[in-house]
């Protein structure tokens, strides 16, 4: 806009959704940084990719190397044509293409001390740990951030070092605690008093916190953070207030950050004094030994100049022998480790160390990015020190079906780094597969993005009978671009699912994708039946709703289908998989549908809000009945030529009242745009306040209400003085105006100057022309008011006036135009009502968030989710396993939280002999003849014992046990098919193959829940 907003250095569209995880401070150090990153294979090109999309200022690359077969199964920069090229030039131009805001760099010369000073953070990825040690100390001596980082095969390591004196600013995700203030007392101390509701037990003792929107005890706002001490009521002691003005009302309190040190010994000395990040004793033990395995696997390098062999006994042995004789680990300088080494461990990660895995890469290059920001911005804890991931439960447990070394030999192919860990036969098996991708409630999301990408390394459904199919029907937008790294600029509008697929084709020409761009829910069972679901393997998804999930789910559990799921919030990441018949299938948390339907009841937001979400969905409902709804309901009546009568309902009619306002006629200029403006912002938040504290005066506010069953605030008018000065105000006004024009079809205003010199020349509003808000008995607390004849006269007449002219154009809410208005006019009103209410507000970026339901979102945790699925899909693939074989995961990259676990199994459920889980059913054969319902209930019982009481399609009741005799015999003798059709009234459609049926029989439990029946046709 202008003169209301600072000005930006950053793209916040672009980096919308990652502006809401890491916060503006943070994104404009990201921005001005510098980073070299050293290595360019798989691990390298993640951390690259990372970093480009998230906006950090310059990258520069180094990696001398020629591209060879074996970095194709995990570089998704490179391709065929780059063999021979060095890994940095090849990579350079596919990076810069993923953000132009970044320069991306290369660096053809050595590593040298000089270099190292240009940099805020340096990164090494598979890097000889010679090279590790004399850049670390380089780096440790310098004051830069140094990072290294390796996979080998199925495990991963990662080491950080922030120097000795690293401060973090910011060091957990939460936003500050706030809560709205009740009351102050004058005295030493002086003593708070939350409003009730507030987050009274969130607050510590010693947290340091601050004071804002207090009347009368001003000398509280914007203090020095002062310390404050919980009392056993709640209360907080806040400090001496005994000299202070006395406290009126309204304000709140907020909590203050604590900036935490960090000191990190070096690479050298870390070495033999590894921190590893663990969750439990035997996580650290684990820990422990993959370190010294790493130690060993570099020195085996060091003294044959080459590594193991794939899955050679020879080497794996000499890898344990040079594990053993390694110096031992130690606490401290004087404190050895007394743990013994695990040397079945060391051996299998000798094994297939080899190896280079596209999942792997993907979840080491995400936290290792994650890291480099921590550096940069100093939010969040950085990694102390060292962390290692493994997955070597891909590997089948039986031991004789590892591989052998003459399957897992180079064959010159793109996928010779994968095969080098589980063989070419894995190989093949994962080329002639069928998967569904859908994500986003569509398929090419970021997540999607990621997922697509790993199946392309991989090389699933990359064979002549396999393939990938992509469901998506949505189009690319610009705030897309920083995480869904398949799309570029030139793409904004098109659609995901083909910019997708022709992206990974173009990682792995022989991926066969076929892009789809209808939605799977219900309304298209026609296309994903029977017939698509029977030539698909298994489903990976990544969906932003659980009603989404829950379908998807459906689906799968009643086609029997894997499904692998996958999700994040911010920093915070899952990845599950649901298994037929050895896991449990997916459940929607308890508290999912409440979360995702958050409705509040109608007074409350209307006449007694008490939070910011209150005022905000408030707001969002004056936006939708003055610019689109107001909108359409003229244009019908224009286009109807008929009038209003009392039959269109109070509510309808006060809406338009509101909608012409002040005006005698249809406006015609910006001015007059303004002075409807400037009247519904005096209606809402002075007049209409002034008129609801005679009805209800804060004497009766304060005891509950019919509408509200809480106590309560009273609100205060806004003062009319020249408001309009104060920038919420003007905002409010300004933004109304502007939608009021462009509902009109007239020229809108960017001059927030002029505004101000309009506002001086305008008449302050007649409150006679203003909207009552209440009727005759306002504790009712209905919407309604009451429309006599003269007033549906004078409404009539209004009408006629605006359905001269061209119709309205309904405002349809655009959360992510910032140029619109739209989030301006619904940021601006909600801030003005906590005002009015005395409500602590929130700045326009959480409303944004809140109004537009806006999932926080960074390209880390996308990709790092990413590679977690695609580790359990290598299970899947790789044939029968028992459960204890599959992970869900869990990680949370603020908190350096990881967590992997095994899923629970299916539930049993029993009645009388029989026993099922979620993923059986009773099937029976429609048969030649087709079977009658007869037939069909004398079957159950004497094959299975059911004496069926209720037999249902969907909801439809196809028979009853209770049903009348004559009843019953009218429909036993019908054939299933005919009665289905007769009962819905639909008919049968040629493609299921399958009739599913729901029942309940005699002497069943009140929890029981039997298979579904499928009637097979």
């Amino acid at each position: 806009m202008d003169a209301l907003d600072a000005s930006k250095l950053l793209n916040e569209e672009l980096y919308s959704r990652q502006l809401y995880v890491l916060g503006s401070p943070a994104m404009q150090k990201i921005r001005g940084a510098r980073v070299l990153l050293s290595g360019l294979q798989g691990l390298g090109a993640e951390v690259a990719k990372n970093l480009v999309l998230m906006g950090v200022g310059s990258l520069t690359l180094h990696d001398p190397h020629p591209t060879c077969w074996s970095d194709l199964a995990a570089q998704f920069l490179l391709s065929e044509q780059d063999l021979e090229r060095s890994r940095a030039e090849a990579s350079q131009e596919p990076l810069a293409q993923l953000n132009r805001d970044v320069k991306v760099i290369m660096h053809t010369g050595d590593i040298t001390e000089d270099l190292l000073l240009d940099f805020q953070v340096v990164v090494l990825t598979a890097a000889k740990l010679e090279e590790q040690l004399k850049v670390g100390t380089l780096c440790h001596k310098h004051g830069v951030c140094f990072l290294a980082a390796d996979t080998r095969g199925l495990v991963g390591q990662l080491f950080c070092d922030f120097g000795e004196n690293f401060t973090v600013q910011d060091p957990t995700e939460a936003e500050p605690l706030t809560a709205a203030i009740q009351h102050i007392s004058q005295g030493s101390p002086g003593v708070l008093t939350l409003r009730k509701g507030a987050n009274t037990h969130c607050f510590c003792d010693g947290d340091l916190v601050t004071f804002s929107g207090i009347e009368g005890m001003v000398e509280l706002n914007d203090c020095a953070p002062r310390s404050i001490h919980v009392r056993e009521d709640g209360s907080l002691e806040i400090g001496d207030t005994a000299t202070f003005s006395r406290y009126l009302r309204g304000g709140a309190i907020t909590e203050v950050k604590r900036p935490k040190t960090v000191r990190h010994k070096s690479l050298h000395t870390a070495l033999l004094q590894p921190h590893v990040v663990a969750q439990n004793p035997q996580e650290v033990h684990r820990a422990h030994c993959l370190h010294q395995a790493i130690r060993a696997l570099h020195k085996f390098e060091h003294l044959h100049g080459r590594p193991p062999q794939p899955w050679d006994p020879v080497d794996a042995e000499t890898v344990v022998g040079l594990a053993q004789d390694l110096e031992p680990l130690k606490w401290t300088e004087e404190e050895q480790l007394e743990q013994p080494l695990d040397e079945a461990l060391v051996r299998t990660v000798a094994l297939s160390s080899a190896g280079v895995l596209s999942p792997m890469v993907a979840m080491l290059g995400a936290v290792a990015a994650q890291e480099v920001l921590k550096a940069i911005s100093r939010t969040f804890m950085p990694l102390d020190q060292w962390l290692y991931f493994d997955a070597l439960d891909c590997l089948p447990e039986d031991g004789e079906l590892l591989p052998s070394p003459e399957d897992c030999s180079p064959r010159g192919s793109r996928y010779d780094g994968q095969i080098a860990v589980f063989g070419a036969d894995f190989q093949e098996k994962l080329s002639r597969q069928h998967y569904l991708l859908v994500s986003c409630e569509v398929g090419a999301g970021a997540i999607g993005c990621e997922l697509l990408k790993g199946f392309a390394l991989v090389g699933l459904g990359a064979g002549n009978s396999g393939r990938l199919t992509v469901a998506d029907m949505d189009h690319i937008e610009l705030s897309n671009l920083s995480r869904q790294f398949l799309f570029r600029s030139q793409d904004i509008g098109r659609p995901k699912a083909e910019v997708a697929a022709a992206a990974a084709q173009g990682l792995n020409p022989d991926l066969q994708v076929i892009p789809l761009t209808y939605p799977l829910d219900p309304t298209t069972e026609d296309i994903y039946g029977d017939n698509f679901f029977s030539c698909v393997d298994g489903v990976a998804a990544a969906l932003d709703s659980f009603q989404a999930r829950r379908y998807v789910a459906a689906r799968c559990t009643h086609y029997l289908k894997p499904l692998l799921e996958a999700g994040t919030l911010g920093t915070r990441g899952s990845a599950k998989v649901f298994v037929p018949h050895v896991t449990e299938a997916y459940r929607a948390p308890a508290s999912a549908a409440a979360s995702e339907d958050t409705s509040y009841p109608f007074c409350t937001v209307r006449y007694f809000p008490s939070t910011a979400e209150h005022t905000l969905q408030w707001a969002r409902n004056e936006f939708e009945g003055l610019f689109r709804l107001s909108a359409e309901t003229i244009n019908h009546h224009q286009q109807a030529h008929s009038s209003l009568t009392d039959m269109d309902g109070a509510q309808t009619l006060t809406l338009l009242k509101s909608v012409f306002g002040v005006l005698r006629q249809r406006p015609q200029n910006w001015q007059d745009c303004v002075a409807w403006a400037l009247g519904h912002w005096e209606l809402c938040f002075h007049y209409g306040i002034k008129q609801l504290l005679r009805h209800l005066p804060p004497n009766k506010v304060l005891t509950p209400t019919p509408c509200t069953h809480t106590r309560l605030r009273a609100p205060m008018p806004v003062l009319l003085l020249l408001v309009w000065l104060q920038d919420t105000h003007l905002l409010y006004i300004w933004a109304a105006a502007n939608l009021y024009a462009q509902m009109h079809g007239l020229p809108d205003s960017r001059d927030s100057t002029a505004l101000r010199e309009l506002l001086k020349l305008l008449r302050q509003p007649d409150p006679q022309q203003m909207v009552p808000i209440f009727p005759s008995n306002p504790e009712l607390a209905s919407a309604s008011a009451e429309f006599g004849p003269e007033q549906l006269k004078e409404l009539n007449k209004a009408l006629e006036v605006w359905s001269t002219g061209p119709p309205l154009k309904p405002l349809m809410f655009e959360k992510d135009d910032d140029s619109n208005f739209h989030v301006d006019f619904v940021a601006a009103a909600a801030s003005l009502r906590c005002q009015n209410y005395g409500i602590p507000p929130v700045n326009r970026a959480q409303s944004k968030l809140i109004v537009g339901q806006i999932i926080p979102a960074i390209a880390t945790t996308t990709a790092a989710v990413a590679g977690l699925v695609i580790l359990e899909l290598y299970k899947v693939v790789g044939g029968p396993r028992p459960r204890s074989a599959f992970r869900h995961s869990y990680l949370h990259l603020a908190e350096n939280y990881f967590i992997r676990y095994m899923p629970f199994a299916p539930a049993i459920q029993m009645f009388h002999h029989l026993k099922w889980t979620c993923w059986d059913r009773l099937k029976v054969s429609a048969g030649q003849p087709e079977r009658t319902l007869e037939s069909l209930l004398a079957h159950l019982q004497e094959q299975h014992g059911l004496r069926v009481r209720m037999l249902l399609h969907h909801p439809a009741l196809l028979y009853s046990a209770r049903w009348s005799p004559e009843k019953q015999a009218q429909c036993l003798p019908l054939r299933v098919t005919e009665l289905v059709q007769r009962v819905t009234g639909q008919k049968p459609t040629p493609g299921p193959r399958v009739l599913v049926l729901q029942l309940s029989c005699e002497d069943e439990e009140e929890d029981t829940a039997f298979p579904p029946l499928h009637y097979e046709l």
